[in-house]
């Protein structure tokens, strides 16, 4: 599934073979959390701006329009005319962050949708069941976000919970990749090192999950409030562990900065809200830094959000008409500036992987890697 083609020290250059495509890594993941780019993008738009690969939610699909009408209609690719890999969150984050009242067993956890307050119950083989309906190339496993900082004792009891989950994920997806008429019976699974700040435990949990030999490994429970320093110091410490002939892939992060340092500790994809949803109030990323182009001095810019960016955008609208539709409330104002975040994340994943090809990945981060998170 995974070719490592070279590493530079820690990082690492590869493709990921699957049935819906090969993904150059290190790569970028367009979230797509109902089945659609919020800021009005559809699947058209996804191969416009250079995307790889769509990533949607398992408990926002659940719960609307329901995982079995995904799978009448075909499955989330038909669903969404959206060609290229799909990975579908297990929900397990979505369960412990926007539900109500939860309570949490063995078996999975019942809580209340904070759409209708329907009480739901989820574990394993809820979630890889939902997932298969959906079709995914990638589903990933169902486990326990806690929250940072948390108390040692809950958070290893928490990681060894995981663990019997994952082993619980991998029989059902088994059973469910070899039904007769599943969607996508090369549906691949990938587990979620989790252990909170805890060096120990994220160690002792990524060997258990190693041993599993999945398609892929996650770490998870980062970016979630903790200094970026924690950050990074979890991701030098797990990866030794990851196996190296996996794809590897960091949960929900993050600016272009972070992207760029854990990709130097041997991440391969990265997936995160931020640059659709800071577009759609007007945050831009450009290679110079980060503008708010609600900003009076851009009344009067005939220039474009990033001169040296291509991007459907940038090659049409001024900043001074793009200013101008957000003081109207118009909703190009949003599409506009979504695109524009999301190509320039794209566009910086693909330099990235050119630099990595060319043997000058660490020329590439010393010049960006705190200049491409600066406001200007």
């Amino acid at each position: 599934m995974f070719k490592l083609i070279k590493t530079n020290n820690k990082a690492r250059r590869g493709e990921f073979i699957t049935v819906h495509g090969t993904i150059q890594t290190p790569a970028f993941m367009n979230v797509a959390t109902c089945g659609a780019i919020k800021g009005a993008l559809s699947a058209l738009d996804l191969k416009e701006i250079k995307c790889q690969v769509m990533l949607s939610n398992t408990y926002h699909l659940h719960v609307r329009p329901g995982d079995e009408l995904v799978r009448e209609m075909g499955g989330l690719h038909e669903f969404t005319r959206w060609e290229g890999p799909i990975l579908t969150d297990s929900g397990g984050f979505q369960v412990f962050s926007l539900a109500g009242l939860r309570k949490i067993t063995e078996e999975g956890v019942t809580f209340s949708s904070h759409v209708d307050g329907k009480r739901i119950f989820m574990g394993p083989e809820e979630s890889m069941t939902i997932q298969s309906n959906l079709g995914s190339t990638i589903a990933m496993a169902f486990d326990e976000c806690v929250e940072n900082p948390a108390e040692y004792e809950y958070a290893k009891q928490s990681c060894e919970r995981t663990v019997r989950w994952l082993q619980r994920c991998k029989t059902k997806m088994k059973e469910l990749n070899s039904k007769p008429d599943t969607v996508n019976p090369n549906q691949l699974l990938f587990g979620i090192n989790q252990g909170c700040t805890f060096e120990d435990l994220r160690i002792e949990n990524m060997k258990q999950i190693a041993e599993l030999d999945l398609d892929g490994y996650a770490i998870g429970g980062l970016a979630v409030g903790e200094p970026k320093e924690d950050m990074y110091r979890i991701i030098s410490t797990v990866e030794p562990y990851m196996p190296k002939d996996k794809i590897r892939y960091l949960m929900g992060v993050g600016t272009p900065g972070n992207i760029i340092e854990a990709v130097s500790r041997g991440v391969d994809l990265f997936d995160c809200v931020m640059p659709s949803r800071n577009a759609r109030h007007g945050h831009l990323f450009t290679n110079r830094g980060i503008i708010n182009i609600n900003n009076a001095k851009y009344e009067r810019d005939s220039s474009p959000i990033d001169p040296v960016c291509d991007c459907p955008t940038c090659k049409n609208f001024s900043r001074s008409y793009i200013r101008h539709l957000f003081k109207c409330k118009e909703m190009l104002a949003m599409r506009l500036c979504v695109m524009h975040n999301l190509y320039f994340y794209n566009s910086l994943l693909e330099r990235i992987r050119i630099a990595l090809d060319n043997d000058t990945f660490e020329e590439f981060k010393n010049t960006y890697v705190d200049l491409l998170d600066t406001r200007i």
